[in-house]
């Protein structure tokens, strides 16, 4: 069966394989079967790389803009559950005040 996480690369491999590929005459096909992945992957690293090297079209997250996003998202679902638990215990609270 199949990992829902899917196949996670180290940086150095990507870094590599990127400069390969923007050196290489090859395909991003011919490439990733060298690899042992797939062109989409490739290409994805590709872009992402030209991103982080500022030759994006404007509103392209950087990599550390990519990171800072998820770390801040993670951090408004932590709140927002924590803000969840202390609505439910003000209303316990309040409610067993009444008795």
């Amino acid at each position: 069966m199949k990992s829902n996480t899917g196949k996670r690369y180290m940086a150095e491999f990507k870094r590599d394989a990127v400069a390969w590929a923007l050196s290489s005459e090859k395909t991003f096909t011919g490439l990733a079967r060298d690899l042992g992945g797939s062109p989409e992957r490739l290409l994805g690293w590709v872009r992402q790389a030209k991103i982080d090297r500022g030759e994006s079209p404007a509103g392209a997250l950087t990599t550390v803009e990519r990171e800072e996003l998820v770390r801040l998202r993670r951090k408004v679902r932590e709140q927002e559950a924590t803000i969840d638990v202390l609505g439910e215990a003000t209303a316990f609270v309040a409610q067993n005040r009444t008795r």
